[in-house]
């Protein structure tokens, strides 16, 4: 599948967090739009950045070429009034779509930020390029707070391939959470959205995760299903006789699984845990 690549100059490239993010990040930081990864699932396919494109989700990127600029120019006028940067990266793209290897803006924005850095950084992606900035991660991580978030929905290739087709391979994905977490960068594995797994998926996490986030399609799409009803979900769920995970308090029983191998304190479910402790209070 061809991906529609530009190159764009955005006027900003820190937002106000809001809903999801309210809980303790100050911005979201989306160094590209568009998302090459084309989840099934993803709820920005229901968000004006997409409903309004003519060109479907998954087939197109934007790349904000000014980016780490605009960091710089924005950090500091929020210095200057005092202001804390808690950033979460990225809430509606990846920041490590595959045309980051040769395009290397999210690498320029970790870099503006060795040089200014944010109070706290969660990376988001489900990429294993992440690994390719551990030297930059490494270096920011003795000036602020820094999080690797890999989303591992699951630990079966073939229910992936059912949901995220073109996203990267599961086992790529916690290779590079183990790698980030070996260079003594605090990793998170996002089990976002619960897709079936096997029994054994808590042992693949154990050594590449130093926390476990939960959350489903019923209660994180940001409006409590319905986006995820919109696209769908029910029926993919039901046309792979996988209903049973499709149940409105599955994360509960996960929640309940999980806590079973991980220590207290480090399994996490939805918004109102998505924070880390340690960063700013809420």
């Amino acid at each position: 599948m061809a991906i529609e690549i530009k190159e764009i100059l955005s006027k900003k490239i820190l937002s106000e967090a809001t809903g999801y993010l309210d809980v303790g990040f100050t911005h979201s930081l989306n160094p590209y739009s568009g998302c090459a990864f084309a989840c099934k699932y993803c709820y920005v396919r229901e968000m004006p950045i997409q409903r309004f494109r003519e060109v479907p989700w998954g087939e197109w990127v934007d790349v904000k070429t000014n980016a780490a600029e605009n960091y710089r120019n924005e950090v500091a006028a929020l210095r200057r009034k005092g202001k804390p940067v808690n950033l979460f990266m990225s809430s509606a793209t990846d920041p490590y779509q595959p045309i980051e290897r040769k395009a290397e803006i999210t690498r320029a924005i970790l870099q503006a930020m060795t040089e200014n850095p944010p109070d706290f950084l969660q990376v988001q992606t489900r990429s294993p390029l992440v690994s390719r900035d551990i030297d930059l991660l490494a270096k920011l991580k003795e000036q602020c707070e820094v999080l690797v978030s890999m989303t591992v929905e699951t630990d079966r290739e073939d229910v992936k391939r059912i949901f995220a087709p073109t996203a990267p391979g599961i086992q790529l994905r916690l290779k590079a959470m183990k790698e980030v977490r070996d260079a003594g960068i605090a990793t998170q594995a996002a089990i976002s959205p619960v897709l079936p797994f096997t029994p054994d998926f808590p042992k693949l996490l154990d050594g590449a995760a130093d926390r476990i986030w939960i959350d489903t399609l019923s209660i994180g799409d940001g409006m409590m299903g319905k986006r995820s009803a919109r696209l769908g979900m029910p029926g993919l769920f039901k046309e792979n006789e996988l209903s049973d995970w499709y149940e409105p308090n599955i994360h509960l029983k996960v929640e309940k699984y999980f806590k079973r191998f991980f220590p207290d304190g480090t399994v996490y479910v939805s918004k109102e845990e998505a924070y880390p402790p340690g960063g700013k209070e809420r």
